[in-house]
C-alpha cells in the first residue's frame, strides 16, 4: 500500500517543510520545501525532490549539479507538518558549494562563517 500523502499537513500554499539530514555524520544540510508531488516523487524514486518557490517547479536535487541526495529515510513529525529526509549526499548540498546550508553563526553578537566551499 503506498504512502497517503494527503495526511500530511502541509501549508496554504500546498507546501511542507523539509530538513534534509546527511544520513552518516548526522550533519543538517539544508531546508526546503515539498508538495504532495515531490513527496510522491521522492518515495517513488530515492532522490529527494522538492518544491521550488520561486520558480514554481520541481527540482530534483542535484540535477543540474551532479551534487545528489540519495533517499534514506523519509520521517514525519508528530504534528504531520514537517519531514526530515536522512540522505545520503553526494557533493555540497548548499548552491554556495558548501557542504551545508547552515554555515553561518551567530557567536558574542557577530556573524562567523563555518565553513568555505568544497573544493572540487
Amino acid at each position: 500500500m503506498a504512502f497517503d500523502t494527503s495526511t500530511l499537513v502541509y501549508n496554504d500554499a500546498g507546501l511542507i517543510p523539509v530538513i534534509a539530514q546527511d544520513a552518516s555524520s548526522g550533519d543538517v544540510l539544508m531546508m526546503a520545501w515539498m508538495n504532495a508531488e515531490a513527496v510522491r516523487k521522492t518515495l517513488e524514486t530515492g532522490q529527494v525532490t522538492y518544491w521550488s518557490r520561486s520558480r514554481q517547479v520541481f527540482w530534483v536535487k542535484g540535477e543540474t549539479s551532479g551534487h545528489r541526495q540519495a533517499l534514506v529515510d523519509f520521517r514525519i513529525d508528530c504534528d504531520r507538518d514537517c519531514v526530515l529526509v536522512t540522505v545520503k549526499q553526494i557533493g555540497p548540498a548548499c548552491h554556495t558549494g558548501r557542504r551545508s546550508c547552515f554555515y553561518t553563526a551567530v557567536r558574542d553578537g557577530a556573524e562567523t562563517e563555518l565553513m568555505a566551499p568544497v573544493a572540487e
